[in-house]
């Protein structure tokens, strides 16, 4: 569902700006997003080595920024996929 806050990142630079002033739990995750594409929440906190439930708080941050989307894994309703929001 979007909000009036959400805007739309259409550049590599805008979504590290809007990234920027969130804590640095959130930052890693979108780094470890970037470098790694399409992850569940626990391949995130298995790769980052941050517990769940900042994990948690820093994918509904980043989420909230506009930077990242998820969805429901067509593999496992029970997980969700986060991805990075970057268009060309």
């Amino acid at each position: 569902m979007s909000t009036a806050n959400e805007s739309v990142i259409t550049t590599t630079a805008e979504m590290w700006d809007a990234v920027s002033d969130l804590p640095p739990s959130a930052k890693l995750i979108a780094k470890v997003l970037e470098y790694n594409g399409t992850l569940t929440q626990s391949e995130l906190v298995e790769r980052s080595r941050l517990s769940p439930r900042t994990t948690r708080q820093g994918t509904q941050k980043l989420e909230d920024a506009g930077v990242v989307e998820s969805e429901i894994s067509l593999a496992d309703a029970r997980q969700k996929l986060y991805s990075l929001k970057i268009e060309p």
